[in-house]
């Protein structure tokens, strides 16, 4: 593995490892507030509405002024938002902290762009981004652990120490991280309205149905992922440690089949698209199992959705990548990022909501939207069918 190559798997690592030391811990954390379900899942969407805004804007300004700048500048944001997290005195400060993160959220979209600069073909790209899956799935091992231990001393420290992460994780970024986008395009003027990609985005035949599908798709895992502390603790009586051990379980599952598996049996055995279009289908049922409410059946849900949303966010990023134009990679990044932002507003609102309603009522709404996204998946593949016969190696987003 080249150094370029190292230094951002590095930088990706150091950045999940901060975010995934406090999944287990905010929860627990914001009730110390007084705060209900609704107000902790909303401090989930307020971070996404404001990275829903940044995303193809930092996006866009990588490919115009370099990735490096972009990337230095989404982790000082990072550092300095979980600062006034862990300092906050009242509910709104902790509102405050989560939107300095938002701000300028362009870290994994910007790494991303890296790799896809330095792949020299398809199968180099698709196995960078997989790459990027691994240092997830590492990630969120070490982190859920460390919150876990750290919250057991107290529920601020966790936020304490990610802040002196992105700290340290910006500082590495700036000595070690070199520009790869050379080619970036300098003249004409330069448009930061965030809605502009998103306008073409949605004009855009090839990849529209492939954005709702991850669209969909994200909404269904922010679901799970902001009520999922909250869950376990109502149905089983789980603590912050006890969270976080499932927590490092997925990253775990989520290394090693986007860091080992894919590339030498998904890769090799099936095409990108099957494994978009059937993997969404596994994903509806995993969600199921979860909220079967017998303990070792929601641990059978909990290892098919870990497998299944690591190989989609692999699988349809790459694709993505491909039918995106040259100059227009790393705007296509940003509006993948942008969905995703859009998916972490809507699932933690709707979570919260429902939460309230019933606890295993988000588990079977995250169900019900993967089906929508494998019918929709099931439309176009009907759709495109002659398309993916001529071009099988780019095909469809789906």
């Amino acid at each position: 593995m080249n150094k370029i190559k190292l230094t951002i798997l590095l930088t990706v690592l150091i950045d999940v490892i901060g975010f995934g030391i406090v999944i287990p811990v905010m929860p627990f954390y914001v009730q110390s507030f007084g705060a209900k379900a609704f107000t902790i899942t909303l401090l989930f969407a307020v971070f996404a509405f404001f990275s829903f805004f940044s995303g193809p804007v930092m996006g866009a300004l990588s490919d115009r002024i370099g990735r490096r700048p972009i990337l230095i500048a989404s982790i000082i944001s990072t550092s300095l938002g979980w600062l006034v997290f862990a300092g906050a005195r009242s509910i709104a400060m902790l509102f405050v902290g989560r939107i300095i993160d938002g701000l300028a959220a362009g870290n994994i979209v910007t790494a991303q762009g890296y790799l896809v600069d330095i792949a020299k073909d398809d199968k180099e790209r698709t196995t960078n981004l997989g790459l990027i899956g691994m240092s997830f799935g590492i990630g969120f091992i070490v982190g859920p652990l460390l919150g876990g231990l750290l919250g057991t001393i107290s529920h601020t420290l966790p936020f304490w120490f990610v802040g002196g992460l992105a700290a340290m994780n910006a500082i590495s970024a700036y000595l070690f991280l070199p520009e790869t986008n050379r080619g970036a395009a300098k003249n004409g003027a330069l448009k930061l309205n965030p809605f502009a990609p998103l306008v073409r985005a949605a004009a855009d035949k090839t990849l529209f149905f492939g954005y709702l599908v991850w669209l969909l798709f994200m909404i269904a895992v922010a679901e799970m992922q902001s009520i999922m502390a909250l869950y376990l603790f109502s149905a089983y009586g789980f603590q912050e440690f006890a969270t976080s051990l499932f927590m490092t379980g997925t990253g775990i599952m989520v290394a090693l089949n986007q860091g080992l598996v894919l590339k030498r049996f998904w890769l090799k055995y099936f095409s990108e698209h099957n494994l978009g279009f059937w993997t969404l289908l596994a994903s509806a049922a995993g969600f199921i199992f979860l909220d079967s409410g017998i303990f070792y059946f929601f641990i059978f849900g909990f290892v098919v959705t870990a497998f299944s949303q690591s190989l989609l966010r692999v699988v349809l990023t790459s694709q993505a990548v491909a039918l995106a134009e040259p100059a227009r990679k790393g705007e296509t990044l940003g509006v993948m990022n942008s969905l995703t932002s859009a998916g972490m507003i809507f699932g933690p609102v709707i979570a919260g909501a429902a939460f309230g309603l019933w606890r295993g009522l988000p588990l079977l709404i995250s169900a019900i939207l993967m089906l929508l996204a494998f019918f929709v998946a099931l439309a176009k593949r009907r759709s495109l069918a002659v398309a993916l016969s001529n071009d099988p190696a780019t095909g469809a987003l789906i």
